[in-house]
């Protein structure tokens, strides 16, 4: 019968499975003050009636500025007005952007008319 001997040679301790790190941030509710930046920067861009869109950007830079600085209040403040504006801007803008496109058709229908009773009433020229 034939016997084989092995010898085993441990070379430590076998490795230990690493748990991921994480690292766990801690935000306070009363902390968070939207500045609202998105929304004036697409008031600016496209509903820029009354330069309402570009106020309410600038007072969302303000905003954000004094939200940075630890100024709450004061981030506060100035996010309530770029939120007001961007109300009125956006209001203003789709109302005069409707009353325009309803001019634009009505005249343009108006115009259309008067030519056709023109080319009736004179036979073309």
């Amino acid at each position: 019968m034939l016997k084989e001997e092995h010898e085993v040679v441990v070379l430590g301790s076998p490795p230990r499975a690493r748990l991921p790190r994480s690292t766990v941030i801690n935000i306070c509710g009363d902390t968070v003050v939207p500045d609202h930046v998105v929304w004036s920067l697409f008031n600016t861009v496209f509903m820029n009636w009354c330069c309402l869109g570009f106020m309410a950007f600038s007072y969302s830079v303000k905003a954000r500025d004094r939200k940075m600085a630890g100024d709450l209040t004061g981030a506060q403040s100035f996010a309530s007005t770029a939120r007001c504006l961007n109300i009125w801007a956006l209001v203003l803008g789709l109302l005069l952007t409707v009353t325009f496109v309803i001019l634009v058709s009505t005249g343009s229908l108006v115009i259309f008319e008067t030519v056709s009773e023109m080319v009736k009433h004179y036979g073309g020229l």
